[in-house]
């Protein structure tokens, strides 16, 4: 049976644990040729040892130099996934502090601007580029201390579909993914008294973004969650 990523080329932030590591096996296991991008090099080499079909590309999302040499280093490319991500100080938004928020805005917000604008013309040779942001509920539910996270990810869900708008007519399509509560780092900050027991995990949903990944995917600046899609292919 032919698997859904072979000969595929993808580069995922965040890959060296969580949804991001998740994403990679998946990936991997599909046939494509992950590229693992962030600055844990020691843990990224080692995923990349264990997947085998893997390399790791050293980017710094604080700096925006960094992320242009990386992206220049990178010869073809089918699919990138924007997972990485801080969650940023849990304080009312009279008290927030300067450097915190425009720390959330670099690293969520405008290094992945610096990442489609470095990869947009391998993206749109590739016979189906694919992108995949990553986002959470956190961007379309306005709650109380939902500081730089909620309103950097509302941002990164405009520019997806901005970058949507832009790419029409081309074989790239971006969507955007919301994980919901999942067993994570992340997840551990936000929610310290939760049973992470209940939660599922990221390998529980990897396979939805191998969907979202595959060239047979014609879905186009959708919001996707993935709970609501757990609930049917259970």
């Amino acid at each position: 049976m032919a698997k859904e990523l072979e000969g595929r080329i993808a580069l995922i932030t965040g890959a060296n644990r969580g949804i991001g590591l998740a994403v990679a096996k998946a990936f991997a296991a599909e046939g494509a040729r992950c590229i693992l991008a962030g600055r844990n090099l020691a843990a990224l080499e080692s995923t990349a040892r264990a997947l085998g079909n893997a390399s790791v590309l050293p980017l710094d999302l604080d700096d925006p130099e960094a992320i242009r040499k990386a992206t220049r280093s990178v010869a073809a490319l089918d699919i990138l996934v924007a997972n990485a991500a801080v969650l940023g100080a849990r304080v009312p938004l009279k008290d927030y502090p300067l450097e915190a928020w425009l720390h959330a805005f670099q690293t969520n917000v405008h290094a992945n601007l610096l990442l489609l604008q470095g990869l947009d013309a391998l993206l749109r040779k590739s016979d189906a580029g694919r992108v995949i942001v990553v986002t959470s509920g956190a961007a379309r539910t306005a709650r109380a201390g939902g500081g730089s996270y909620a309103v950097t990810k509302a941002a990164l869900e405009m520019m997806a579909a901005v970058y949507a708008r832009e790419v029409a007519g081309t074989p790239v399509r971006i969507n955007m993914l919301n994980p919901g509560p999942t067993r994570t780092a992340m997840r551990a900050q936000v929610a310290p008294n939760e049973d992470p027991m209940t939660l599922k995990t990221p390998e529980d949903i990897a396979p939805l973004f191998v969907e979202l990944a595959s060239p047979a995917c014609k879905r186009q600046a959708e919001w996707i969650n993935a709970d609501v899609w757990l609930k049917s292919v259970r």
